[in-house]
């Protein structure tokens, strides 16, 4: 089994590899530890919990080496926790043959994450065709199941040429 963030580039997932599979056996082979996830992974402090169909979830806790100069957790954070989910959600959704790319998305926060604790970042797909992904996701303490950032993304889906 591989480790579950890459270290190298030589540790990602081939083109090939990608495209020979469909996004949600994609997904699956991350959470094995078949196929390597991103090393943002590692360098943020997240890793892929759960995969389903059209649903992808990632557990993370912020470090406060991720703090903002108020010592309070960055907005990037936020931000890249969201994307992650989002846009696997959809990559759930891919047909083999096909990749994805994140076109626009958003991030409300709506309370700040405490250093420390950790959080579950759901997403969800709304849509996969065969030009555009959209979903949404959530960022919700692990302990205390409340609502700390929502987002929304729109994809582009692309077949390989």
């Amino acid at each position: 089994m591989a480790q579950y963030a890459a270290k190298t580039p030589q540790d990602l997932p081939t083109q090939a590899q990608l495209l020979s599979m469909s996004g949600l056996d994609f997904m699956r082979g991350m959470l094995s530890g078949a196929l390597s996830g991103p090393p943002i992974a590692a360098e943020l402090g997240y890793t892929l919990d759960t995969v389903e169909e059209g649903r992808v979830v990632f557990r993370g806790t912020p470090e406060f080496r991720f703090s903002n100069p108020m010592g309070s957790l960055h907005g990037g954070w936020y931000g890249t926790l969201l994307d992650s989910c989002m846009a696997c959600a959809v990559m759930t959704l891919v047909p083999q043959g096909s990749y994805y790319t994140t076109l626009e998305y958003k991030v409300n926060i709506t309370r700040v994450i405490p250093i420390g604790m950790e959080i579950l970042a759901t997403g969800v797909s709304l849509h996969a065709g065969r030009s555009t992904g959209v979903a949404t996701g959530e960022i919700r303490g692990a302990e205390d199941g409340k609502l700390y950032a929502t987002g929304s993304t729109t994809c582009m889906i692309m077949a390989a040429r």
